[in-house]
């Protein structure tokens, strides 16, 4: 798992370019793939809404569009200006976000306050990832539901290998020439590499006290989108 202190530290020196290269390297994908997140999260996704490892806020302000009220928590600080200043450029700050720091695994959340706890492309970074599922788990309300965004091998082997060739070969060259951290892009395809399946995350997620869990991999697999509910009273 990374260190907190060189993950905070990473994330830093690279908040700067962060969402250009995010677009760029994605080819812009990931909007939709944040979108899809909304869409899953259904109406709970017009209630409140904490965003784990924020970063930049694209998740927590794509939420906020759809109606929530979110509080987007990171422990970057660099990151979380940035999330502020876009929320303020696009309206989106009255009342409806609150970005603050904190860890993945102490969330400044109160047990049981938020209709979803959603991650996107963080939880690659938190240092125990189990530790972190329950932390999201503990903030949702009964019925609420746990949303994991995140990159993934697909399941092709013909697009695997392009896959790999891309965040091996490419990925680290472009991200480190634009950011001028060359490393920072050499760490996210091992970290991606060693990600666990959809259906592996997924029995985390049941092992983490979510039912009702289940996976949607998106653009042939390269991101997937898992997800699970905080059981409810009254459930078998």
């Amino acid at each position: 798992m990374p260190e907190a202190a060189a993950v905070r530290s990473m994330f830093a020196r690279i908040a700067p370019r962060y969402d250009l290269l995010n677009h760029l390297l994605s080819a812009g994908v990931d909007r939709r793939w944040r979108a899809r997140a909304v869409a899953a999260a259904g109406e709970r996704g017009r209630g409140i809404v904490v965003d784990v490892a924020t970063g930049t806020g694209d998740l927590g302000l794509a939420f906020a569009r759809a109606g929530a009220r979110v509080v987007g928590v990171d422990f970057t600080r660099a990151m979380l200006a940035r999330a502020v200043e876009k929320a303020g450029r696009r309206g989106a700050r009255g009342g409806r976000t609150l970005f603050v720091g904190g860890d993945a695994l102490r969330l400044p959340v109160r047990s049981a306050a938020a209709d979803v706890a959603c991650i996107a492309f963080g939880i690659r970074n938190v240092a125990d990832r189990r530790a972190g599922l329950a932390e999201m788990v503990r903030v949702v309300r009964p019925g609420g539901c746990v949303l994991v965004l995140e990159f993934s091998l697909p399941p092709s082997r013909f697009l695997a290998a392009l896959y790999r060739l891309y965040f091996t070969r490419l990925l680290p060259r472009i991200g480190g020439w634009i950011s001028g951290d060359a490393a920072a892009y050499r760490y996210l395809p091992a970290t991606v590499l060693g990600w666990p399946s959809p259906a592996e995350l997924g029995m985390e997620l049941g092992s983490a006290g979510l039912v009702d869990c289940g996976f949607r991999r998106l653009t042939g697999g390269i991101a997937c989108l898992s997800w699970g509910r905080v059981p409810a009273t009254g459930d078998p």
